[in-house]
Protein backbone atom coordinates (compact mmCIF):
# COMPACT_ATOMS: atom_id res chain seq x y z
CA UNK A 1 0.00 0.00 0.00
CA UNK A 2 1.13 3.44 -0.93
CA UNK A 3 -0.86 5.74 2.11
CA UNK A 4 -0.62 9.49 2.87
CA UNK A 5 1.23 9.87 6.37
CA UNK A 6 -0.86 12.81 7.56
CA UNK A 7 -4.22 12.07 5.84
CA UNK A 8 -3.61 7.92 5.86
CA UNK A 9 -5.71 7.92 2.91
CA UNK A 10 -4.30 4.94 0.53
CA UNK A 11 -3.33 6.11 -3.02
CA UNK A 12 -1.30 2.77 -4.66
CA UNK A 13 -2.32 -0.93 -4.43
CA UNK A 14 -0.14 -3.07 -5.66
CA UNK A 15 -0.72 -7.20 -5.12
CA UNK A 16 1.44 -9.56 -5.44
CA UNK A 17 1.82 -13.40 -4.84
CA UNK A 18 3.02 -14.49 -1.49
CA UNK A 19 6.81 -15.73 -3.09
CA UNK A 20 7.35 -11.89 -4.22
CA UNK A 21 9.68 -9.57 -2.25
CA UNK A 22 7.55 -6.35 -0.96
CA UNK A 23 10.37 -4.08 -1.75
CA UNK A 24 9.80 -5.52 -5.64
CA UNK A 25 6.99 -3.33 -5.72
CA UNK A 26 7.92 0.02 -4.67
CA UNK A 27 8.03 1.97 -7.72
CA UNK A 28 4.65 1.10 -8.32
CA UNK A 29 3.68 2.10 -4.98
CA UNK A 30 5.44 5.86 -5.54
CA UNK A 31 3.67 8.42 -7.60
CA UNK A 32 6.60 11.07 -7.64
CA UNK A 33 4.95 13.95 -5.72
CA UNK A 34 5.90 12.42 -2.03
CA UNK A 35 7.99 14.27 0.26
CA UNK A 36 9.02 11.64 2.67
CA UNK A 37 9.10 7.33 2.12
CA UNK A 38 8.53 5.43 5.34
CA UNK A 39 9.40 1.85 5.39
CA UNK A 40 10.50 -1.13 7.26
CA UNK A 41 13.64 -2.77 6.56
CA UNK A 42 12.31 -4.17 3.38
CA UNK A 43 12.93 -1.37 1.78
CA UNK A 44 16.41 -0.83 3.26
CA UNK A 45 18.25 -1.00 -0.14
CA UNK A 46 15.92 1.14 -2.32
CA UNK A 47 17.18 4.65 -2.36
CA UNK A 48 18.18 4.56 -5.91
CA UNK A 49 14.49 3.38 -6.91
CA UNK A 50 12.87 5.96 -4.64
CA UNK A 51 15.60 8.96 -5.60
CA UNK A 52 14.33 7.64 -9.50
CA UNK A 53 10.87 7.84 -8.82
CA UNK A 54 10.18 10.39 -6.38
CA UNK A 55 13.00 12.88 -6.42
CA UNK A 56 12.21 15.59 -3.92
CA UNK A 57 11.22 12.60 -1.80
CA UNK A 58 13.45 11.70 1.40
CA UNK A 59 14.54 8.29 2.45
CA UNK A 60 12.99 7.11 6.02
CA UNK A 61 13.26 4.03 5.94
CA UNK A 62 14.59 1.58 8.89
CA UNK A 63 18.39 1.09 8.75
CA UNK A 64 19.83 -1.65 10.64
CA UNK A 65 21.27 -0.71 14.38
CA UNK A 66 23.36 -3.65 15.44
CA UNK A 67 26.85 -4.07 13.48
CA UNK A 68 28.82 -6.90 14.32
CA UNK A 69 27.26 -7.47 17.96
CA UNK A 70 27.26 -3.55 18.72
CA UNK A 71 24.04 -1.89 19.00
CA UNK A 72 23.98 1.65 18.08
CA UNK A 73 21.43 3.50 20.22
CA UNK A 74 21.31 6.43 18.41
CA UNK A 75 20.09 4.43 15.12
CA UNK A 76 17.79 2.40 17.35
CA UNK A 77 16.27 5.39 18.37
CA UNK A 78 15.53 7.03 15.06
CA UNK A 79 13.95 3.91 13.75
CA UNK A 80 11.52 3.91 17.04
CA UNK A 81 10.59 7.50 15.47
CA UNK A 82 10.13 5.95 11.86
CA UNK A 83 8.01 3.19 13.31
CA UNK A 84 5.72 5.83 15.04
CA UNK A 85 5.09 7.10 12.12
CA UNK A 86 4.19 4.21 10.21
CA UNK A 87 2.12 2.73 13.10
CA UNK A 88 -0.38 5.66 11.95
CA UNK A 89 -0.14 4.46 8.02
CA UNK A 90 -0.80 1.15 9.75
CA UNK A 91 -4.55 2.47 10.34
CA UNK A 92 -5.76 1.85 6.61
CA UNK A 93 -4.47 -1.50 6.75
CA UNK A 94 -6.33 -2.14 10.20
CA UNK A 95 -9.95 -0.98 8.98
CA UNK A 96 -9.53 -3.01 5.67
CA UNK A 97 -9.22 -5.93 8.02
CA UNK A 98 -11.60 -5.15 10.79
CA UNK A 99 -14.40 -3.03 9.09
CA UNK A 100 -14.24 -4.58 5.28
CA UNK A 101 -13.48 -8.31 6.69
CA UNK A 102 -10.53 -8.62 4.30
CA UNK A 103 -8.49 -11.04 6.46
CA UNK A 104 -8.22 -13.60 3.56
CA UNK A 105 -8.40 -13.45 0.11
CA UNK A 106 -11.74 -15.19 -1.01
CA UNK A 107 -10.96 -16.09 -4.65
CA UNK A 108 -8.83 -17.96 -6.92
CA UNK A 109 -6.37 -15.85 -8.61
CA UNK A 110 -4.54 -12.52 -8.43
CA UNK A 111 -6.88 -10.57 -11.14
CA UNK A 112 -9.96 -10.97 -9.01
CA UNK A 113 -8.09 -10.78 -5.66
CA UNK A 114 -6.50 -7.20 -6.90
CA UNK A 115 -10.00 -6.01 -8.16
CA UNK A 116 -11.64 -6.91 -4.50
CA UNK A 117 -8.34 -5.22 -2.69
CA UNK A 118 -8.97 -1.66 -5.28
CA UNK A 119 -12.98 -1.81 -4.13
CA UNK A 120 -12.15 -1.94 -1.11
CA UNK A 121 -9.50 0.29 -0.70
CA UNK A 122 -11.73 3.28 -2.36
CA UNK A 123 -14.18 2.08 0.01
CA UNK A 124 -11.76 2.76 3.14
CA UNK A 125 -10.59 6.15 2.00
CA UNK A 126 -14.19 7.05 2.10
CA UNK A 127 -14.75 5.54 5.95
CA UNK A 128 -11.32 7.25 7.22
CA UNK A 129 -12.40 10.52 5.62
CA UNK A 130 -16.25 10.40 6.45
CA UNK A 131 -15.90 13.39 9.08
CA UNK A 132 -14.06 15.68 6.55
CA UNK A 133 -16.60 14.92 3.91
CA UNK A 134 -19.54 15.56 6.10
CA UNK A 135 -17.75 18.86 7.17
CA UNK A 136 -17.08 20.32 3.88
CA UNK A 137 -21.26 19.45 2.95
CA UNK A 138 -22.14 21.31 6.15
CA UNK A 139 -19.85 24.39 5.59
Amino acid sequence: FGVDSRTKLIHAVAATPANVADSTVLPELLHGQETRVWGDQAYRGQRAVIGERAPRARDFTNRRYRHRGVVDEVERAKNRTKSKVRARVEHAIGVIKRVFGFAKVRYRGLNKNLHRLLVTCALANLFMARRRLLACERA
